[in-house]
């Protein structure tokens, strides 16, 4: 199963759709917040059901709330935008709330920057698709699951 995972596209469709240009065949998608009307232009151009978070810049509502549960491939994704567990000073307060809802991965947004800590937990931010702080290109992932294999990641940069 190969998922796509953006986060902070803050009211950006261009960067949206640069990100499903250059995803090719996607099965599921995940969107970290930041904003929640992103995720649902997202929805509107794909087929792959789209799952998502609202961020610090959102509202929660019930379709939105700030983080969730998603079960792929014998894989449990703690999805959160991060803004509530500290993420911009440490991936403590996140991987303990992962871990206590027996996720194996957890995927988060809010800081604009890319990162992949693996380990028992593997830790996700796609960084900023229309935003990003840690290069001038925004970014997003795939990741490829598959039951009994550790997830294969890829990050991917837009091109300007």
């Amino acid at each position: 199963m190969k998922i796509g995972i953006l986060s902070d596209t803050h009211g950006n469709w261009d960067s949206v759709d640069n990100v499903v240009c250059n995803a090719g065949k996607i099965d599921m998608w995940l969107h970290c917040g930041d904003c929640v009307p992103d995720a649902e232009y997202l929805q509107d151009l794909v087929s792959a059901p789209v799952y998502f978070v609202a961020g610090n810049c959102d509202w929660p509502t019930s379709e939105a709330c700030y983080e969730r549960i998603i079960d792929a491939e014998g894989h449990r994704i703690f999805l959160t935008h991060g803004h509530n567990y500290g993420v911009r000073h440490t991936q403590e307060y996140v991987a303990e709330a992962a871990e206590s809802q027996r996720a194996d991965i957890v995927v988060y947004g809010h800081t604009h920057i890319v990162d992949y800590t693996p380990g028992s937990l593997l830790i996700l931010n796609p960084g900023s698709a229309s935003r990003p702080r840690d290069d001038k290109r925004g970014s997003f992932m795939i990741m490829e699951l598959f039951r009994n294999v550790e997830p294969q990641i890829t990050i991917i940069r837009l091109k300007k």
